[in-house]
């Protein structure tokens, strides 16, 4: 019988740890609410306190592990020279050339030698067949099944597990991940001010992204904003930001012209903030991307914000990020958290654009489903800790 306690902050997350370091068949037999230890824990809220068990005796070696153990023997046993026998031989031979014997402590000292030698030859012997298993197929970690389950892609995957592994082994393995998954993470300090492009493909939510900033600085924050669009293309998208610059009594200008951007930046000198919203345009189109560069390049800002959707494919998510490099964006955003189950897209956006997240979106509420969040907040959705 295997008995584990944990101290988490939710039954969820207790369930999640429960299973995966325990298995299925593990079963709670207690549970109680503390507070943690230190001055900090009078101040904070209580931990939960849950006591798991599971009778080893049920967890049986699958037929695969068997013969991967049968293989790793055979291998050592044909790797393996006997080192007594070898010293024997050399002893004998010593004795023949009427050499003189060894010392105890130099034959000790040589069979340590030769002790080491095999054991760094069976570790390469070992590390070939695990490798040689993973890439037919073989058996996977339970944490990288719940992180593939979760969509994170092999790439992202490999640097969690290859940074789970450099960190302190005393550290429980799934904390070992959660350290790893929130080291990954880069969270934007930006200060927005000046003047503010998004840019980014077709139906990720641009608009709706532009009017709930607008409402955040407009309305919560005080400060005065202005609105400028370009995108006249798609048939609605005027009216749309039109009717929200007018509900927050915010200066709004549509642009088609070089000229008409100059002008409408000028009229808007006097706004703290100039949200600009863009036309979405396909990565692969370099015509249009560069088209669209003219226009950002005339606004003279830095502050140029790529708006990516969390149920974008992974692949397309390299394709939109590739194509849109040359506007030298230095921000994401990522929307439609709520129109997902799994999270696991934060990561993956992350870590291919290798730029920091500043906000997200979780509905079509203008301001409130706008958020900023922490690394331990993305860490639990990566992990299927909590949703949206």
């Amino acid at each position: 019988m295997i008995i584990k306690k944990y101290i988490v902050n939710s039954m969820n997350e207790a369930m999640e740890r429960i299973r995966y370091e325990l298995g299925k068949d593990a079963v709670i037999i207690s549970q109680r609410k503390i507070r943690k230890s230190g001055v900090k824990g009078w101040f904070s809220s209580k931990a939960i306190e849950v006591t798991a068990a599971v009778d080893n005796n049920k967890n049986k070696v699958n037929d695969s592990m068997k013969e991967s153990i049968d293989i790793i023997k055979k291998a050592i046993k044909n790797k393996t020279p006997n080192i007594q026998s070898k010293e024997k031989i050399n002893l004998k031979e010593e004795i023949k050339e009427k050499k003189p014997i060894e010392k105890k402590e130099e034959i000790n000292s040589k069979i340590n030698d030769e002790m080491l030698k095999e054991m760094q030859e069976m570790k390469a012997v070992i590390n070939d067949l695990v490798n040689k298993t993973e890439k037919n197929g073989g058996r996977k970690s339970k944490i990288r099944i719940k992180l593939e389950k979760n969509d994170l892609n092999d790439r992202t995957i490999k640097k969690i597990l290859a940074r789970a592994r450099s960190l302190d082994k005393n550290i429980d393995e799934y904390e070992r991940v959660r350290i790893s998954i929130k080291k990954m993470i880069k969270a934007s300090d930006d200060k927005f001010k000046n003047t503010v492009v998004l840019v980014g493909p077709t139906g990720v939510g641009k608009t709706t992204t532009v009017a709930k900033l607008a409402g955040k600085f407009a309305l919560i924050e005080k400060k005065k904003v202005g609105l400028i669009t370009i995108d006249t293309y798609r048939i609605g998208a005027v009216e749309q930001l039109k009717a929200y610059a007018n509900i927050m009594s915010i200066p709004f200008e549509m642009v088609i012209t070089l000229e008409d951007m100059e002008n409408a930046l000028k009229s808007m000198e006097d706004c703290d903030i100039v949200l600009i919203d863009t036309t979405g345009r396909s990565s692969k189109n370099e015509s249009q991307i560069a088209e669209l560069n003219t226009f950002i390049q005339k606004t003279n800002t830095d502050n140029i914000y790529l708006v990516v959707s969390s149920t974008t494919k992974d692949k397309d998510v390299e394709a939109i990020i590739e194509g849109y490099k040359v506007l030298n964006f230095n921000n994401v955003i990522i929307t439609k958290l709520d129109e997902t189950t799994t999270y696991g897209s934060i990561l993956n956006i992350l870590d291919i654009a290798n730029k920091p997240l500043s906000f997200v979106t979780t509905g079509q509420n203008v301001p409130d489903d706008l958020k900023r969040l922490s690394d331990e907040e993305i860490c639990k959705l990566v992990l299927g800790e909590k949703v949206i």
